[in-house]
């Protein structure tokens, strides 16, 4: 799979999965949006990630490092109301984020040895 596609489904999960939880709150909160607005400008960086555009990958990169850092506190807290449908929502959206991270790192490692590659040539 290919960056550009693991971050639309991760921006996809983080702006549908927040929604939900906030909707179905007793006490919604406006930070529980926090991950939405992310993956509302991570949607909007996904046709420059697609082109390969090193600046908005790079941006989408540190936006995506941004979001798993602060779903760490979501999850806490989840874990410690022991409120399962929480912790099922942030354990997903952070697992998703991992995913992107990880092909993104992947994407930027495969783009220097095509590089690297063509400077020899």
């Amino acid at each position: 799979m290919k960056a550009h596609k693991t971050s639309l489904v991760n921006a996809i999960l983080l702006i549908v999965l927040p929604l939900w939880g906030y909707f179905s709150s007793d006490s919604p909160s406006m930070t529980a949006l926090i991950p939405t607005f992310i993956g509302v400008a991570l949607l909007l960086l996904n046709k420059g990630v697609k082109n390969e555009n090193k600046i908005v990958a790079h941006i989408a990169v540190l936006l995506t490092l941004v979001v798993l850092i602060g779903l760490i506190k979501p999850l806490t807290g989840a874990l410690g109301r022991s409120d399962t449908a929480a912790m099922i929502r942030v354990f997903v959206m952070i697992l998703s984020t991992i995913i992107a991270m990880v092909f993104f790192v992947k994407s930027f490692i495969d783009a220097r040895k095509k590089r690297m590659e063509s400077a020899k040539n």
